[in-house]
């Protein structure tokens, strides 16, 4: 199989989304907002396929998350907003501005593990977003469990570190965040993989 990246299939895909917001009833009534529940669910069964380690599941759910962000441009394209190739162009410029240690020459000088190359990362998109609020740029839709964690991890970097010590069950479940980002762990991906256990437990009993 031909691993190489022409292009090809996605400008084929971007004609395909053009003619079926054109000639699609339903795809021409959508919205920017009607689809935020389909990127959500599509977000999450990505997340879904990742965690099973299901590859064929997998390509498919990136298909359909990747069906979301064209079908965005598309109407974004239509009303003179952006354009797909405004997307890319964008994330491109990003990734090479947050990646100093691989575009910003060889020097020698930048960052050579991943924790180091994190930190880096963090320090730039601070710089770049300005924030003046803990909670600024956190999604309110985020699940409760991964903003927790965030917002941990941004008190942590201003020198303000979570140190939860009530006995409320809200608590509890805080500083079960702080241990997790202490010990590396995703706290939202670890409550689901238990669930999952959970589930497979269930039906095998």
């Amino acid at each position: 199989m031909d691993r190489g990246a022409t292009g090809e299939p996605l400008l084929e895909f971007l004609a395909v989304m053009r003619r079926l917001r054109a000639e699609c009833p339903w795809k021409a009534g959508q919205t920017h907002r009607s689809l935020v529940r389909y990127l959500l669910e599509e977000a999450h069964e990505t997340a879904e396929a990742i965690e099973t380690g299901d590859a064929g599941h997998l390509a498919e759910e990136l298909g359909d998350l990747l069906l979301q962000v064209y079908f965005h441009a598309v109407i974004a394209e239509e009303s003179g907003a952006f354009t797909i190739d405004d997307v890319a162009r964008g994330v491109t410029e990003k990734m090479v501005r947050r990646n100093p240690h691989v575009f910003g020459g060889s020097d020698g000088d930048g960052p050579r593990d991943a924790a180091a190359v994190n930190e880096e990362w963090e320090r730039i998109k601070a710089e770049e977003k300005d924030r003046s609020e803990v909670t600024e740029g956190l999604a309110p839709t985020l699940p409760t469990l991964l903003r927790a964690d965030k917002v941990v991890d941004r008190l942590a970097r201003a020198g303000r570190p979570v140190d939860p010590r009530g006995d409320d069950l809200g608590d509890r479940l805080l500083a079960l965040v702080v241990e997790a980002r202490r010990d590396g762990v995703d706290p939202d991906q670890a409550l689901r993989d238990a669930v999952r256990r959970a589930v497979s437990d269930a039906s095998s009993s």
